[in-house]
């Protein structure tokens, strides 16, 4: 191959970001080749948008297949440059007079030998190879190594803009939380004045720990991610490093990588304390209704829409096309419905981490499928997710920071006054009370009770 040529073939397998052979070489959607690791460095620094280094084309996605073809001919371009760099001077067997084909003799020596040598007695007996396919190898091991770091920091990454969400968001809930006692401590006799100082005191108190604690936790991920990405540039430099280099301290590298993966911190899962409401469950008691759920449970497939506006269920779970699929779960109606007046009635939600508990317009029909939209439900949802669990209201809907009630929960309807309210009855505490609205149909209690 004549030296034009050669130089055409080497600028094919070199990445323009790097100016060194491909490692792990990616075509992206304009065409251009690049290696992964570069070119997610290139874009970390960016940040927004993706763009091709050298058309800024817009890419729009990120996960690419390495391209085959082109990293085994970056390979064979990598060795047969390392043999041409052999110093003949040094790399001579003065023994066997002929030049070293470098190849490892074991895995604590790492030692060169001539191919006579390597063929003799000694180095049979143990394991040796070309330097060449062993810094292939390695470089093998650091990519496989980079892809999985790369995969930890976009989860970490993805943690950390979820406690950033919540550092900012827990103030505002917290006012929330705050506006909402008041109303029902506005319901309460005098004497009460004083509790209900004590516990927006607490409250706020609680609210600035949390917010803290999200903070730090914050500072403590951002840390974490700092020094992840750090590890990941330094397995990045090592792939560019000379073969005979490159293998010495693998092993430390790998095992400094693990430890660092291990000491990635935990997010912060707010929670405030669910302070009892003096009296609040005697008064309800009032109000209460011994029958208000029918004791027949009908097997259902339910599925609720992502911002929880609106919710299907129906006999099988064509009934229930949204995504994600509907979950089979049994449901069970109110034995009337109310038009007026004030209902209070509680229901055991010990069965499930997943329930559905509320009031909502009366619409049942002789159809297979039912739709309820927000303006006709008032419910209050319990969810669990990769063993992360999840308490809020609808209409609209909100998240709630406080402690999962672990066995009866309290549903108060107001009629007159528009109010539908929750309770956990074990605190005697307040959930969440809907602001007041003005009811114009029939509302029918429901309980759904989750299959798992």
């Amino acid at each position: 191959m004549d030296s034009a040529s050669r130089q055409a073939f080497q600028n094919e397998v070199t990445c323009t970001i790097c100016m060194n052979y491909f490692i792990d070489p990616i075509t992206i959607a304009c065409g251009h080749n690049f290696c992964r690791s570069c070119l997610f460095l290139c874009w970390e620094e960016g940040k927004a948008p993706m763009c091709c280094p050298v058309c800024r084309e817009i890419s729009e996605k990120s996960d690419f297949k390495t391209n085959v073809a082109l990293k085994k001919l970056a390979s064979l371009a990598r060795q047969t440059r390392a043999q041409r760099n052999i110093d003949s001077s040094d790399k001579i067997c003065i023994r066997h007079e002929e030049t070293k084909e470098l190849f490892l003799f074991g895995e604590a020596d790492r030692r060169w030998l001539c191919r006579p040598r390597s063929e003799s007695p000694e180095p049979m007996a143990h394991s040796h190879s070309p330097i060449g396919w062993d810094a292939e190898e390695c470089r093998e091991k650091l990519i496989k190594e980079m892809d999985y770091l790369w995969k930890i920091n976009q989860g970490t990454q993805n943690d950390l803009n979820q406690e950033i969400s919540k550092t900012r968001s827990i103030m505002n809930y917290v006012e929330l939380r705050k506006a909402i006692i008041k109303i029902q401590y506005l319901k309460m006799h005098e004497f009460l004045e004083e509790e209900e100082q004590l516990h927006l005191q607490a409250l706020d108190r609680e609210g600035k720990e949390l917010f803290q604690q999200l903070q730090n936790s914050e500072v403590r991920i951002t840390q974490h991610l700092g020094r992840m990405k750090d590890k990941y540039r330094e397995l990045w430099e090592m792939c560019h490093m000379p073969d005979a280099e490159l293998s010495q301290d693998m092993g430390n590298v790998l095992a400094r990588t693990y430890l660092a993966h291990m000491q990635k911190p935990q997010p912060v899962n707010p929670e405030l304390t669910s302070w009892g409401i003096t009296g609040v469950l005697n008064m309800l008691n009032n109000f209460r209704v011994h029958t208000a759920l029918n004791t027949e449970m009908t097997p259902c497939y339910i599925s609720l829409s992502e911002d929880v506006r609106q919710v299907i269920f129906g006999d099988d779970h064509r009934s229930a096309p949204m995504d994600p699929p509907g979950v089979e779960s049994f449901a069970m109606w109110g034995a009337q419905a109310f038009s007026s007046g004030r209902h209070y009635w509680e229901v055991d939600v010990t069965g499930s981490s997943n329930w559905i508990l509320g009031v909502c317009k009366d619409s049942r029909t002789a159809d297979t499928s039912i739709i309820i939209d927000s303006d006709e439900m008032f419910f209050l949802i319990s969810s669990k997710s990769n063993n992360q669990y999840s308490l809020s209201t609808n209409s609209p809907h909100i998240v709630h920071y406080v402690q999962r009630p672990q066995g009866q929960v309290g549903v108060f309807l107001d009629y007159e006054n528009g109010a539908v309210s929750f309770f956990d009855v074990y605190q005697g505490s307040l959930i969440y009370g809907f602001p007041p609205s003005s009811f114009s149909s029939p509302l029918r209690p429901f309980f759904c009770l989750g299959s798992r």
